[in-house]
């Protein structure tokens, strides 16, 4: 616990000392202990100080190779930690979705993908983070390939497909996902989904299909969400006069539709001067929120 705590702290000199306690009474033997030191090390980028903690270590196991690896990952070097997991004389799932996530993060999808595809015993959640992948390394035409080879998928797995779309811009594909989702599986979409959902809406105008999340997301406790609110916000503002009706606060309020005119007002004067309100800074205090 004091080793983790000078880690996240970055109180090194006083994370030496205890080092020092640690060998003295011999505690280099428990493995916890040495990869605590590890973790503490990387941390504060003292990889060569955590490498010889690992080295000096008589008994390692599958989580002191998987600290010294994600410490070289952490500060940059992937090259020896791939030497070091090609060493590693046992690698569990968590090992192989690290190294993986460490390709990923430096933007080679081609390592990632060599190496996802001889990993045995992949889970739901390897999957995953190669799909996210793609996705944020802006490969649409990957993520959609590697969504179809999935035999099993969750929330994360269509939310992964659907925020790639998003994240790069294909607006229309998400709507196409979204309903796919709907109609193929029985996963329910979650805040994350509506948040893409919603965006998508306003980029292209669909009215129809934000009333509807306006709806299922009143009915599923999604309503006061704030990620949420604010893509129902965005919906109100872009679509118009049009939607008087369409408010996503809290109709109950003897007052609701002066609110929503003085809402919109405030937002579009706030928009026409280059400033976005976040209701992340409102919080339960805006007229999103207000009931009798």
């Amino acid at each position: 616990m004091v080793l983790k705590s000078c880690g996240k702290l970055m109180a090194l000199v006083e994370g030496e000392e205890v080092h020092a306690v640690v060998v003295k009474f011999g505690f280099m033997n428990n493995t916890f202990v040495g990869s605590t030191l590890i973790d503490m090390y990387s941390s504060g980028a003292r990889v060569k100080c955590a490498y010889r903690v690992f080295n000096e270590m008589v008994i390692r196991n599958v989580f002191t190779w998987t600290s010294m690896i994600n410490g070289y990952i952490a500060n940059g070097d992937l090259a020896s930690a791939r030497m070091l997991f090609d060493l590693a004389p046992e690698r569990d799932v968590v090992l192989w979705n690290r190294m993986i996530t460490g390709y990923i993060e430096c933007r080679d999808m081609e390592e990632a993908r060599k190496l996802f595809d001889v990993m045995p015993n992949k889970d739901l959640m390897s999957w995953n983070t190669l799909l996210n992948g793609y996705a944020n390394n802006g490969d649409v035409e990957g993520c959609e390939n590697l969504f179809e080879e999935m035999q099993e998928r969750n929330i994360f797995s269509w939310n992964g497909l659907i925020g790639g779309y998003a994240h790069n811009g294909h607006f229309s594909k998400v709507i196409d996902a979204f309903k796919r989702m709907l109609n193929e599986s029985d996963v329910q979409p979650n805040d994350a989904t509506l948040v893409n959902i919603l965006s998508a809406c306003t980029t292209l105008g669909a009215l129809d299909l934000g009333k509807w999340v306006h709806v299922y997301a009143e009915s599923n406790g999604y309503k006061h969400n704030v990620y949420v609110a604010n893509g129902l916000i965005d919906i109100l503002i872009e679509v118009g006069d049009e939607v008087a009706e369409f408010y996503c606060f809290d109709e109950r309020h003897s007052k609701s539709k002066e609110i929503y005119g003085a809402l919109r007002s405030l937002m579009k004067a706030l928009r026409s001067s280059g400033y976005v309100l976040d209701f992340m800074e409102v919080g339960q205090e805006s007229p999103l929120f207000l009931v009798d």
